[in-house]
């Protein structure tokens, strides 16, 4: 039986981390599987992990401190600031050496990095007849330097998986004088539900994480703007992170506590239930390599609404059809949207069963296959 190593920096709440850990059930259905992380978070991994599945923490007594840093300097409290930055250099001192020596350790007969900073280390590192993958989640959204990152750290790789056409024609073209290969594996969604929602009741939703790059003040705003004319529409948000005070504050200061919901971090099952009970799934990220949430809130039956600067959402959406995409972040066109979903129940079906049917090429059956291909290769 051959062994598949994962390199992932944590294992806590994050799209990376949640494709890993379901990449990771699967595999182990017919491998050994073995994820080392660099840091342990949390007292178990923030997703449900087959038991089958062996977990490595290289750095189990320590964690990031950045938000401890710059709390210091915000304070200054710079002594303080100084003890912090200099116990930062030596975590990613400490990441590098224990994740090398991982590397040059392996037994395994596959590794797959899923950071940039992996893949180099693997590319370096790895012993001889190993299988080196790079699995990159992430869009550089017209950030070049990230980009060359990217291509820098995957020239010794055998492979580099990519979880969009859009991102798979790029990095072909960037690494087309290497050897490294570049394959377009999208990730997955654990099963279609059996029930699909009603799209009866007068709730938005949307997934993510609370960070500026999710948008979800522009998400407030809309809504802010929306209810203007229908004022019994609630909305929902689910996740965590660090724009959750400034979220807060927006909500307090237009009144919202009884209209709009911060459930912070939850389990697919209650994300499931939240999707199952809604009508309007919307997606305001200024960025979004895939889009795993659309896909999920797609499965339920959810019509979907995005910006195209997701760009993700444009290879899963197709507007018109299956959801809708706005150009431009134009507030004005997706409240239009919005509006005419809320207003036409036959069309709130009509996307939503559309959406649901586009979403049977991202269950794990069909991905899986796509991985098993890629590691039996000769």
């Amino acid at each position: 039986m051959k062994k598949i190593a994962i390199l992932s920096l944590h294992l806590g709440y994050g799209g990376i981390e949640k494709s890993i850990v379901a990449l990771a059930n699967l595999l182990c259905k017919t491998y050994e599987v073995e994820i080392a992380c660099s840091y342990q978070l949390y007292e178990k991994p923030a997703f449900s992990l087959d038991s089958r599945v062996k977990v490595i923490y290289l750095l189990p007594d320590l964690k990031p401190n950045r938000e401890q840093f710059h709390q210091a300097v915000q304070k200054k409290k710079f002594i303080r600031a100084c003890k912090e930055g200099l116990l930062a250099l030596k975590i990613l001192r400490l990441r590098r050496s224990t994740m090398i020596h991982y590397i040059q350790n392996t037994d395994a007969d596959v590794v797959i990095a899923t950071r940039d900073i992996f893949d180099g280390w693997l590319g370096e590192y790895a012993p001889e007849g190993v299988l080196k993958i790079g699995w990159e989640h992430n869009h550089y959204h017209d950030d070049l330097k990230y980009a060359d990152n990217v291509v820098r750290n995957s020239i010794q790789l055998d492979y580099l998986v990519l979880v969009s056409q859009a991102l798979q024609k790029f990095y072909a073209k960037e690494l087309r004088k290497s050897n490294c290969r570049c394959v377009h594996i999208p990730n997955m969604i654990d099963k279609i539900p059996k029930k699909v929602a009603l799209l009866e009741a007068k709730r938005i939703v949307s997934v993510g994480r609370l960070s500026k790059e999710k948008g979800q003040l522009d998400l407030l705003k809309i809504y802010t703007l929306l209810i203007k004319a229908y004022p019994d529409w609630t909305l929902d948000i689910i996740g965590d992170g660090p724009e959750r005070g400034a979220l807060e504050d927006f909500i307090a200061f237009h009144h919202l506590h009884n209209k709009v919901v911060l459930h912070g971090f939850r389990d697919k099952k209650y994300i499931d239930k939240v999707l199952s009970d809604s009508s309007i799934y919307l997606m305001t990220s200024y960025t979004e390599s895939f889009g795993i949430v659309l896909i999920e809130a797609m499965s339920h039956g959810l019509p979907c609404l995005a910006f195209d600067s997701a760009e993700g959402a444009r290879e899963l959406i197709e507007s018109g059809k299956n959801g809708y995409l706005i150009k431009h972040r134009n507030f004005s066109a997706m409240i239009k949207k919005i509006e005419d979903l809320i207003e036409k129940k036959d069309e709130r079906k009509r996307i939503g069963k559309a959406a649901r049917e586009s979403v049977a090429k991202y269950t794990g059956d069909v991905v899986l296959k796509q991985w098993i291909d890629l590691i039996e290769k000769k």
